[in-house]
């Protein structure tokens, strides 16, 4: 007789949901009850609390600029200590599991340390012990490169690890578990009535989680897009809602009055580089020290060539370095690092001019100092000096996401 192929989940536990030991058992009890469902489960960790930060400091403690590779090699430790102690907890259930690193598990990455991408999964260790019914537990936020060096993916590079598994695997749902219920139509903290939203599109979430939301990170959701994988964004414990990310999504229509946002979003680390001349050459030295953009312009040709760039500096473990790189070629350079954005994202947002006219008067009459916008036909973002951003949060949450 023919038996029915269980299906596969990945659930991912962010480092709140492991800061403890007491929290890591009752993550352990429930990936115990999933798997007592008959379904088989791979579990993505991060590393416990404020583990990650606390070896970040150290590493700098020794040297203000620490190596990259070196780096990884540090910080790749700490999901490891999460994968091994959450295998122990699950067979003090009864329940046989089995940890593996990033590199164990077959995740392939780019060469570039300290925000690798990944290029490729090759689960074959893990499909094995899915087949022996064991529960699989994968260290977030790690790989090795093709030059078989550990790379790690970057801050949320958990959940990318999460989503490209569950996409190698044909999982069925990928569920990311973390302190919060999901997407808030801002950050709760700092608009106390952000409402919780039920359903997002990959475009907006893709959009929200680039300028600065940190529920999902957006390469993780560039990877549920490709594969049509459905993202469930739960909290561990104490609400049972969710958000779930998903082809097209909810979509507000165009008011009479405007066009509503579907959140609002800030990022306080923006760097904004400006070179005169040489735009070509700083763009290959950013590219030599792995640097990602978020925005970029090149205007021109040649020596000649000017560029503008946007960069988020929690992105840069050695900034100091790059940007000393970048002085020595003579380029002009202007950096900013004063400026905050804050970002309204809704389908037709940044193409509506009325929209923009209305943004700015609004901030002005605020007592805030927007200093540029730029548009787009998803998001509106809006560049203030680091002390309004808060407050200009509020104001476009007020203006634009209205229940």
């Amino acid at each position: 007789m023919a038996t029915t192929a269980k299906t596969i989940v990945v659930q991912k536990y962010g480092g709140s949901s492991v800061a403890n030991l007491d929290r890591l058992r009752s993550v352990a009890e429930r990936v115990a009850a999933t798997a007592r469902q008959g379904r088989r489960v791979v579990v993505v960790v991060s590393a416990m609390g404020k583990t990650t930060d606390e070896l970040l400091a150290l590493a700098r403690s020794i040297s203000p600029a620490p190596p990259r590779r070196e780096l990884d090699m540090l910080l790749s430790c700490g999901e490891r200590i999460s994968m091994a102690l959450l295998a122990m907890a699950l067979g003090e259930l009864g329940v046989d599991a089995i940890s593996f690193t990033g590199s164990q598990s077959g995740i392939l990455t780019n060469d570039r340390h300290s925000g690798a991408r990944i290029i490729e999964v090759r689960p074959v260790r893990i499909q094995d012990e899915l087949e022996r019914d064991r529960v699989v537990i994968v260290a977030g936020f790690q790989g090795m490169s093709y030059k078989r060096e550990i790379t790690t993916l970057g801050r949320g590079g958990s959940d990318t690890t999460a989503v490209a598994l569950a996409a190698a695997l044909g999982a069925e749902a990928c569920e990311i578990y973390s302190d919060v219920d999901g997407v808030y139509s801002a950050d709760p903290k700092v608009v106390p009535d952000a409402h919780h939203l039920p359903e997002l599109s990959y475009d907006e979430m893709q959009e929200l989680a680039e300028h600065g939301a940190k529920v999902l990170n957006a390469q993780a959701v560039s990877w549920a897009r490709r594969a049509g994988i459905v993202i469930h964004a739960r909290q561990t414990a104490g609400s049972s809602r969710e958000t779930r990310i998903v082809p097209g999504g909810e979509a507000d229509p165009i008011r009479a009055e405007g066009l509503r946002a579907r959140a609002v979003t800030a990022t306080r680390t923006v760097v904004q580089l400006r070179t005169a001349r040489r735009g070509l050459q700083a763009l290959s030295l950013l590219g030599e020290e792995g640097v990602a953009l978020r925005h970029s312009r090149l205007v021109g040709t040649g020596e000649a060539a000017s560029l503008e760039a946007t960069l988020v500096r929690d992105d840069l473990p050695d900034w100091p370095h790059t940007l000393a790189r970048l002085r020595d070629l003579g380029t002009d350079l202007v950096c900013d690092e004063e400026h905050g954005t804050v970002t309204a994202v809704g389908a037709g947002l940044g193409s509506n001019a009325r929209v923009l006219a209305q943004v700015g008067a609004h901030l002005v009459a605020c007592g805030l100092h927007p200093v540029r916008m730029e548009a787009s036909s998803l998001s509106l973002c809006t560049w203030l000096p680091h002390p309004e951003v808060e407050e200009a949060t509020r104001a476009l949450h007020s203006l634009l996401c209205h229940e």
